[in-house]
């Protein structure tokens, strides 16, 4: 079967997915509702005109600061697919993920792939290898993120108030390295790959009764195929690249909190590390976790630090998720314009 004729199948089983799209904005709409009631809640003794005056007290050099950095993070984010298309280059690679993060913010799936797939297409791409690097993409970037309390277990010596029992962590680090073992039985053959693809239908056939395992086997095969190649180099390489993204979207929070006024003695930044590792697994939920992450965050610092740190910390919490949230989206507007007059590769 032509590679175009593959391609083709993928994307109408993804169109498929629009039949659900109802009761997925649903099911949003009531996750969005609980979050803002338990922000009123867990926020009715914070001082808004005290988060306004942290906001005021922000330095013109800041937003400069964090721009640089943000675009270092969305480079970073992108590099893991130029690890798994090699040839293709770091700069077509942070045009092609730019751009399909902004149409999965504004339009509904799968507008995403569609659009990575043009993009593949334009630059004379292989469809199935370019799908089976993006799958690849995400899995590392999902690995980093379930694994991020890892480095947080790693800080518990250097607190001084004990994080407790923390069963979610633990579950969230369950799940990274679920992950990996898939990743590595994937790379052993293609059978194991057909024998996970097959176990992954059947699972998804208790839901969506019309899913067929075999053919979830073959689109396993599949993916083998087109990424059994030095996986094991590029494997370890690109997941290393996704911790980056962690640990810049760290250093963008800390400098914002720096920048409120608040001081190292109040609030050291092993402290805010090891919150922010602890409740980075929330941003599988949707916009990053927003409100979500957040609420988790500043409960944590306020049991560090106190009462006092709730308002300039929600104040940076607000400047940085005005980057980490809505900034890639503006810097896929510009990847969209920059699409068109991006060669092929040579």
């Amino acid at each position: 079967m032509p590679p175009e004729q593959d391609a083709n199948e993928v994307l109408t089983s993804l169109r498929h997915e629009r039949k659900n799209g109802w009761m997925r904005r649903i099911v949003l709409a009531a996750i969005a509702v609980l979050v803002v009631f338990g922000l009123v809640r867990a926020y009715r003794r914070i001082d808004a005109t005290a988060v306004w005056d942290a906001l005021s007290r922000l330095p013109w050099w800041t937003p400069l600061v964090l721009l640089v950095l943000l675009v270092a993070r969305q480079v970073l984010n992108a590099a893991p697919l130029a690890i798994f298309l090699p040839g293709v280059g770091l700069y077509r690679c942070t045009i092609n993920d730019l751009s399909a993060s902004t149409a999965a913010a504004f339009a509904p799936a799968p507008s995403d792939m569609v659009l990575r797939v043009a993009m593949f297409r334009s630059w004379n791409l292989s469809t199935e290898s370019a799908l089976a690097a993006t799958t690849m993409n995400a899995v590392t970037f999902f690995i980093a993120r379930f694994s991020a309390p890892l480095l947080g277990f790693a800080l518990l010596p250097f607190l001084k108030v004990s994080p407790g029992l923390r069963l979610f962590d633990l579950l969230s680090l369950a799940v990274a390295a679920a992950l990996i073992v898939g990743v590595l039985l994937v790379h052993r053959s293609q059978e194991w790959a057909a024998t996970l693809g097959r176990l992954f239908g059947k699972t998804v056939r208790i839901i969506r009764r019309r899913t067929d395992p075999e053919k979830w086997a073959e689109t396993m095969r599949g993916f083998q195929a087109n990424m059994a190649t030095d996986l094991s180099r590029r494997f370890p390489r690109a997941v290393l690249v996704s911790y980056a993204v962690v640990l810049i979207d760290l250093l963008m929070l800390v400098i914002t909190l720096r920048a409120m006024g608040v001081t190292p003695d109040q609030l050291p930044a092993v402290e805010l590390a090891a919150a922010y590792l602890f409740a980075f697994p929330l941003t599988m939920f949707p916009a990053q976790g927003l409100g979500i992450m957040d609420s988790a965050m500043i409960a944590s610092l306020a049991q560090t630090a106190g009462d006092g740190i709730l308002e300039p910390s929600l104040a940076a919490l607000l400047v940085w998720r005005t980057f980490t949230v809505a900034g890639p989206f503006a810097l896929g507007t510009i990847a969209l314009a920059l699409w068109k007059r991006t060669p092929p590769p040579a």
